[in-house]
């Protein structure tokens, strides 16, 4: 058995590993905050508010501006979900996706709810967790039937409490 040995030579055009992806974040105004995560063990980064004047939610969906915009690498998006401090205290922000194509300002959808009627957001504000996720693409195949499973059509609670 003969062995070759095979030389490498670093060209610009033929990377000999490729990056790692990251996620690239502009910030848009005076104030505004990278997202962070809060411990090394968090899933999700932090939205901060960045706002000229403080902010007071109610009941009715607010959009609270970030001054940030971000440019995910694609097969991955972004997901805003609520921080559960601020759920405890009974406010709450609508779950929204990001996809990896949009460039504009990062706004988060809030509002109070229960006997909380209303909740006064500064700049500044942690309001929300941003988490990246991985995107499955998977092809879309019509099909006449689907496979049985123990669960079937059951929806809404039908596996229990």
């Amino acid at each position: 058995m003969v062995c070759h040995r095979v030389e490498h030579t670093h060209r610009p055009d033929y990377p000999h590993r490729m990056a790692e992806p990251v996620l690239k974040v502009k910030l848009l105004r005076e104030g505004a905050q990278l997202p962070v995560r809060a411990t090394p063990g968090s899933s999700g980064l932090d939205l901060h508010a960045c706002l000229d004047t403080p902010l007071d939610l109610s009941q009715d969906v607010t959009l609270v501006p970030t001054g940030i915009s971000t440019e995910v690498p694609l097969g991955f998006d972004l997901q805003i979900r609520p921080r559960s401090g601020l759920g405890r205290r009974g406010v709450d922000i609508i779950f929204g996706t990001l996809d990896s194509d949009y460039r504009g300002e990062i706004f988060v959808s809030m509002r109070t709810f229960g006997s909380t009627e209303s909740f006064r957001i500064e700049h500044g504000d942690r309001i929300a967790q941003l988490v990246i996720a991985r995107v499955a693409d998977l092809p879309v195949v019509q099909v006449a039937a689907l496979s049985d499973s123990e669960r079937g059509a059951g929806g809404h609670g039908s596996t229990g409490r």
